[in-house]
């Protein structure tokens, strides 16, 4: 069961939008057993959407279109469509009702006759009224392949398909299930998780794939297979699962989509009861944004200070301007001091601190570009680690935000 998916509009194509709908709509089929085997972005125009979907007759069973179906004359899918299909547009009243009692509670703009044109529907369609917009999903048979058009507006696109498609789609098609498993590892690099796993990644089962996904300073290692006997599948890759497990023990922080490393921390402070602050200079609040997301960080998390700026430092969090004179801002010793001082001013059991030169100048330290310094206080020690992670300014900071979480979740134990 193989499906494309075609995201249609000159603003992907030109990079002034992010094309967040391709990969909930990968998700979403990957979950019912549907494989993608091919993700296109393509102007909004007659000539390339058709050539794109008599393409796709060689290739899928399914392709999932989004995007151009507004009332516009650039959005011109609908009408293409009826084209391909060889289809005439008729008044849907059902569409046309819904999409004045829109205007009449939700838009303070009178309704016109552009809005009353999305209405207009292919007659060999199967329509699917859109809860939340005027532009309705469409769902077409050609032979054995399935072309259904959606909306591009994510949240119109992801409740049709959600609550309306995927159930169709289930209905439709007898799937196989496609089981993905998601380890998740801090600390080390995939390479060297490549080399402590290789007996192991050699004695896979062939119709059990690995991957790694690395991304600075933590790698997911992916377990995939698909079958048509679900728990014979699950059983199978948990076994593996089990048997991988010993190798990396000691990065092993839970599984994707069950946990992650911010859950596995608020977790462990509330259960040790303990409480943490943080004191952030050049990851800029990162790790206290990267924390809060969690709904109810503040049982253990009582806050953060961003001092930026030397003068923050001094002036804010009372590190000794003697101590940034002889040893810079970028050093041991004032990272130190800082991490000791966010836990005293906001009174917990555990204070962090960073700073660094992030890029792409020196700023007030002449230390290498990409040195960062991550310090933890607790009630009885202060331990600092020193990194150099790069000379990418991004890339530094979230290096050094992944860092610092890894060494919070080994202090915590």
């Amino acid at each position: 069961m193989k499906a494309e998916l075609v995201s249609i509009g000159d603003e992907i194509l030109i990079g002034q939008i992010v094309n967040t709908n391709a990969v909930f709509l990968a998700k979403a089929l990957n979950k019912i057993g549907i494989e993608i085997t091919q993700i296109t972005s393509i102007s909004d125009d007659k000539e390339s959407i058709i050539k794109t979907l008599e393409d796709s007759a060689f290739r899928a069973q399914l392709v999932i279109l989004t995007g151009g179906l507004g009332p516009t004359k650039d959005d011109l899918t609908k009408h293409t469509l009826c084209e391909y299909f060889n289809d005439t547009l008729v008044e849907n009243k059902q569409i046309l009702a819904h999409i004045e009692e829109i205007f009449a509670k939700y838009i303070t703009t009178p309704i016109n006759n552009e809005n009353r044109k999305q209405a207009l529907l292919p007659s060999k369609a199967r329509i699917f009224k859109n809860n939340h917009g005027t532009a309705s999903g469409m769902w077409f048979k050609k032979g054995e392949q399935v072309i259904i058009s959606l909306p591009g507006v994510p949240f119109e696109m992801k409740s049709l398909m959600t609550d309306k498609i995927v159930p169709a789609l289930q209905d439709h098609y007898i799937r196989p299930f496609i089981l993905h498993k998601t380890v998740l590892t801090y600390g080390l690099g995939e390479s060297v998780i490549a080399e402590r796993i290789l007996d192991w990644e050699n004695k896979l089962p062939k119709d059990i794939k690995l991957a790694y996904l690395p991304n600075l300073g933590k790698v997911r290692l992916r377990l995939s297979s698909k079958g048509y006997d679900e728990t014979l599948l699950l059983k199978r890759v948990n076994e593996q699962i089990d048997a991988l497990i010993p190798f990396i023990e000691d990065i092993f922080v839970g599984f994707e989509g069950q946990t992650s490393l911010e859950i596995q921390l608020q977790e462990g402070f509330i259960s040790q009861g303990k409480t943490l602050a943080i004191a952030e200079s050049c990851t800029g609040g990162l790790i206290a944004s990267r924390l809060t997301k969690i709904p109810g960080s503040s049982r253990y998390f009582k806050g953060a200070l961003v001092a930026y700026h030397t003068h923050s430092k001094v002036n804010i969090l009372e590190v000794s301007e003697a101590l940034i004179d002889t040893y810079s801002v970028v050093s041991k010793d004032v990272v130190a001091s800082m991490a000791e001082q966010v836990r005293k001013k906001f009174n917990t059991t555990m204070g962090v601190a960073t700073t660094g030169n992030a890029g792409p100048s020196k700023g007030d330290s002449q230390a290498e570009i990409g040195t960062v310094y991550i310090a933890i206080s607790t009630e009885n020690e202060i331990f600092v680690e020193q990194f150099l992670f790069g000379i990418h300014r991004e890339r530094v900071m979230e290096k050094a935000v992944n860092k610092a979480l890894e060494m919070i979740y080994k202090q915590l134990g």
